[in-house]
Formats: structure tokens, sequence, C-alpha cells
């Protein structure tokens, strides 16, 4: 497995890590057995880096990872996340929570689902405007003190908030969206992250499962599945969308390895400090994924992507507008 470093002095992980999200939620109908499978796979090829959040599930994704990490808790390098609250009679409805009483018994709370006696990277999963960002990260420093946490990020944070968590306490790495179809941390986030020696995890690395190729109309989703409602795949944004998926298409048969596989090699190619993420819960989406290691893109063909692709190509906001405002916080 090729390691990369997130950040300057971060720790080493694998270059692709495994997100874990729709495992249990969002993306329809699931299997814990199936997934706590893959999991194992994935370590097994030396996947190391896997990702979770408590509001997945909400809950039972954190309790899922746990079961599958069982006796193989040293391969693994975990990271969870705190922050966004749902309502439990009603998961539709969240919240935002970054003060430091909470930050304290989420953490607890994560470590008991997961089954370990600390977390690899513990993020705060969006920046709680009513809570001062020193506020939240002091007290995510303490867990580190403690000893329940070894490293601190942040998810979709601005460049301001960054800097501002830096003096309070090192920031190891900063997960935001990022991908051929959403290329807005290339405006600032990136450069913020090098200067300041973070890493970036990209989520959503293959526009979530757009850019695969293999989504071919809004009814390929199940009834509950979340993208039924997201404006990138609703109306003509979806057919603007298709199409240039179909050109990525081209430029990966061309290039002899898949469209998810060519989407991946890309991000990997901006930066070595760049680990994407991708989500899946079947073997051959696995193996596809871990193929893109081993995609090399020289310049003449990053130009031509980024000429078919470029920034802001994407018809339609990656989420609906009142999450937008949740973002680069």
């Amino acid at each position: 497995m090729q390691m990369r470093r997130l950040g300057r002095n971060g720790p080493e992980v694998s270059a692709l890590g495994l997100g874990c999200m729709g495992m249990s939620d969002f993306y329809g109908s699931h299997d814990d057995a199936a997934s706590a499978a893959l999991i194992e796979s994935a370590l097994d090829r030396g996947v190391n880096f896997l990702d979770t959040a408590d509001m997945y599930g909400p809950f039972t994704n954190e309790q899922l990872v746990g079961r599958a990490i069982r006796g193989r808790r040293r391969e693994v390098f975990l990271a969870t996340k705190f922050g966004i609250q749902r309502d439990p009679a009603d998961p539709a409805r969240r919240g935002i929570n970054g003060r430091p009483e909470y930050v304290r018994s989420a953490c607890d709370a994560s470590l008991k689902r997961l089954g370990v006696d600390h977390i690899d990277l513990y993020y705060q999963h969006r920046v709680d405007p009513a809570t001062p960002i020193e506020d939240t990260v002091g007290a995510m420093g303490e867990l580190v003190r403690a000893g329940k946490v070894r490293h601190l990020g942040l998810s979709e944070a601005g460049p301001a908030t960054l800097r501002r968590a830096c003096a309070v306490h090192p920031i190891t790495a900063l997960q935001t969206e990022y991908s051929l179809w959403t290329r807005d941390p290339e405006n600032e986030i990136l450069a913020t992250c090098d200067a300041l020696g973070i890493g970036f995890v990209a989520y959503s690395p293959l526009g979530r499962g757009f850019l695969t190729g293999a989504i071919r109309s809004p009814e390929d989703f199940e009834p509950d599945d979340y993208r039924r409602h997201s404006p990138r795949f609703q109306g003509e944004n979806f057919s603007n969308n298709l199409r240039l998926v179909e050109q990525i298409r081209a430029l990966a048969t061309g290039k002899g390895c898949t469209p998810a596989q060519l989407a991946l090699a890309w991000i990997l190619a901006r930066n070595p400090h760049i680990v994407p993420i991708p989500g899946t819960r079947k073997l051959a989406r696995l193996e596809e994924n871990l193929g893109a290691l081993d995609v090399r893109l020289d310049a003449a063909e990053l130009a031509r992507i980024d000429a078919l692709f470029p920034p802001d190509a994407a018809s339609g906001l990656r989420y609906p507008e009142a999450m937008m405002k949740a973002v680069r916080a």
C-alpha cells in the first residue's frame, strides 16, 4: 500500500482511505454483515484509514466500524467526528454543537460505541457559529492531553477558522468535499492547508458516485437515497453533469482505466498531502478504487482533464441551500 503523510508533521496513512458513512446511512438499503466484511477486506489490502462519524446512522455506523475492527485495532488509523446533532425523533432535523461540554461527552460516547480506548483523528464535523472555535478546539486539545484522542481535525472549515484553530492547538487534517466536480477548495483552502502544514482529506472524491459513470438516471436511486433530493442530481443539472462525466469516461477509456480510477488519480496528483476517502459497500468497487493508485497522469493529461472539467463546471449546488450555510465556516 502506498502511504501519505497527513500534513507537514502528521501521521502516515494509506494513500486511499475508506469512507464508511454509506454503509449505514443516506444511500439506501444496507447490510451490516457485508459492510463489516468489506472493512476487513480493506484492511487486508492495506487500507488503514477508516472514516466515520457519530451522526451517521445516527450512531450505528460507529458501532459497525467498531465491530469490524475488533481484534485488528493496531492496523487501523481511526477517524470519527462530532458536532452535528440529529433529532432522535426526526433524524432529518439537525443542529450544530461545538460547546466544550458537548465535545467531551461526544468523545466519550464515540469511544464507547467504537469499543476503543482512543481515537486517532477526531474532527469537528461542522463549525458551530454560536461557539468560538477557540473554545471548541481548546476542549478538543484537552482530549489529546487525556489520551483519548491522538490528532485533531476540522471538517468544512474556512481559512480564517483554520488559522484561529491552529493558534490554540495543532490541527492535523481538514476534511472537505473535493473532486472534479467540487473544486472550490482550490480557491484558498488548499493553499491555507499547505501554509499551515495541515493535511487535506477529500470526502466524496467520486461525486457521490456520479463520477464513476455508473449512474445513468435519477431512477437509479432507491426511494430513501438522499441523492434524489440533492441539487446536482435534479432535472437539467443531472443531464448537464452526465455530459461532463461522459467526457471523463472517454478519457478513461483512452487511458485504459475506469472513470472512477481517473477521477481518483486526478486528486492524488494534485498534492502529496491529499488523501481521498471514497466510500463503497461493494468489494469490486473497493478493488477498482485501489487500482487508481497505479494510474499515472502526466502534465498533458492533467491539462486535458482541466480543460474538459474546469472549476465550476458542475451544475447545481453540492448541498441544498440551507446546508451550504454550514460549509467554509
